[in-house]
């Protein structure tokens, strides 16, 4: 199954894009985004309905029913929500190039593009670091990433939801498996504003240099609104203190992936088991080179590989894995 497949039954950021500008411009710079990073890709999109973010309501308790007896009666219930807020951060950059330098080539819009695309995939990399580890408690200018929601063993309700690879120190990662959808995960921006990065071409501008000396530059506007919601934190598993220096290629040492992999698949809802089809497994190169590895000498059927259009997708148990070079090799260990 192809990721487009996959993500056909929620609103990504480059679908809302081409319904927002179908002529290019937004949809052209999301696209690139989109291939980039394969997080900023795979994710739901909803607009939040706060300016600010967006606020859910989840329910924490629900009525069991009382067996009741004839002649006798039983107590009223009632389900019990709480309200959660997750707000938006703003992040921004200017590029700009030297007029004269611009149109040496004789082609300055050519010029200028090739630096804005440095800074989109810049912006692109700060965001999906941002969905896995930004804290909005530490840096309240930032959205409130993963991490810090699954960042401890036991965690009340999150505690099935986070899995211990096992490893110490500082030099852990993890292996995330995100559900995205309007009502289990999804990337949010603040309501009435755009989705995605911006750009503004601001045109030829005077620059004041650090001696207080003038010249001409191009100058470009980048800003991106984006921040995440979790309105069912069931579907979000992380399996944490993964030693990447200890991994082996037969599990006789570290974390044994597949085997942590499989109690990831049972973390999950029961109503979903068997249903993987808004699911993405994130890791980094790494982990994902010992999995592969790890598959292959233990003949795990569990691990497929498709060649959708050519292009090599592996998948664990139905749900595509996808490398993200943003999940770090020097997480702390989580307690």
């Amino acid at each position: 199954m192809t990721t487009a497949a996959l993500t056909a039954t929620y609103t990504t950021l480059l679908d809302w894009a081409k319904v927002q500008d179908p002529d290019g411009g937004i949809a052209d710079i999301i696209e690139v985004l989109a291939k980039s990073n394969p997080v900023i890709g795979d994710a739901n999109v909803l607009e939040g309905n706060l300016p600010t973010g967006h606020r859910s309501v989840q329910r924490t308790t629900q009525p069991s029913g009382s067996w009741r007896k004839l002649n006798l009666g039983v107590a009223s219930e009632k389900s019990t929500s709480e309200q959660f807020d997750d707000t938006c951060g703003m992040l921004e950059s200017y590029s700009q190039v030297d007029k004269d330098l611009a149109i040496l080539n004789g082609n300055s819009a050519a010029f200028r593009a090739s630096e804005d695309n440095a800074f989109i995939a810049g912006l692109n990399s700060a965001a999906a670091t941002a969905i896995f580890y930004s804290n909005s408690m530490t840096d309240p200018e930032k959205m409130h990433g993963l991490a810090p929601r699954y960042g401890h063993l036991t965690a009340g309700g999150y505690d099935n939801q986070i899995i211990n690879g096992g490893g110490s120190g500082s030099d852990n990662t993890s292996v995330w498996f995100i559900t995205w959808g309007p009502k289990t995960c999804t990337l949010i921006y603040p309501k009435g504003s755009l989705a995605g990065l911006t750009s503004t071409d601001l045109g030829e501008v005077t620059n004041v240099d650090s001696s207080g000396l003038m010249h001409q530059v191009y100058r470009t506007h980048f800003q991106w609104k984006l921040g995440l919601a979790l309105m069912d934190y069931r579907y979000v598993i992380r399996i944490c203190n993964i030693d990447h220096s200890q991994l082996t290629a037969d599990a006789s040492g570290g974390a044994d992936l597949l085997d942590k992999m499989t109690d990831a698949y049972y973390a999950r809802p029961t109503g979903s088991y068997g249903d993987m089809g808004k699911t993405f497994i994130y890791c980094n190169p790494t982990v994902a080179k010992f999995l592969h590895k790890q598959a292959q000498n233990k003949g795990n059927v569990n691990l497929t590989i498709d060649n959708p259009a050519g292009t090599p997708i592996v998948s664990f148990l139905g749900a595509p894995i996808h490398v993200c070079d943003n999940i770090t090799y020097a997480e702390a260990t989580v307690a």
